[in-house]
């Protein structure tokens, strides 16, 4: 299976356990891996036969930039889902979501999950 990935999409939003981290916000990182065939898109050499990843880029800012959640999980699986639903070429899609600023008593670069969902 052929993969187009979509590396560090910068978004702000307002998710976390603790209050202030909903009500102040802050970055967030988001990577994708999609999974699809490629060969249609590449022998046509046409965008309507591929991923426009500028439209997933766009979905996955909406979803980051609207609402809240306490986990990061939980925005990972609605990126997943989301991406899974409105963009019916891929038939997989690897999800991380990266917290690099999270309130933690450490020295670290990011928290981050990962998520894998197929059709």
């Amino acid at each position: 299976m052929d993969k187009i990935g979509i590396n560090g999409i910068s978004v702000y939003g307002y998710h976390g356990a603790l209050p202030e981290e909903q009500r102040l916000g802050q970055p967030f990182r988001v990577s994708l891996e999609l999974e699809l065939d490629t060969r249609p898109a590449a022998a046509a050499d046409a965008l309507e036969k591929t991923v426009n990843y500028a439209a997933v880029v766009q979905t996955v800012e909406a979803i980051v930039q609207v609402g809240h959640v306490c986990l990061i999980e939980t925005l990972a699986e609605r990126i997943a889902t989301r991406v899974l639903a409105e963009f019916p070429l891929v038939l997989a899609v690897t999800v991380k979501v990266e917290k690099p600023f999270a309130p933690v008593a450490a020295r670290f670069e990011g928290i981050c999950v990962t998520i894998r969902r197929t059709r």
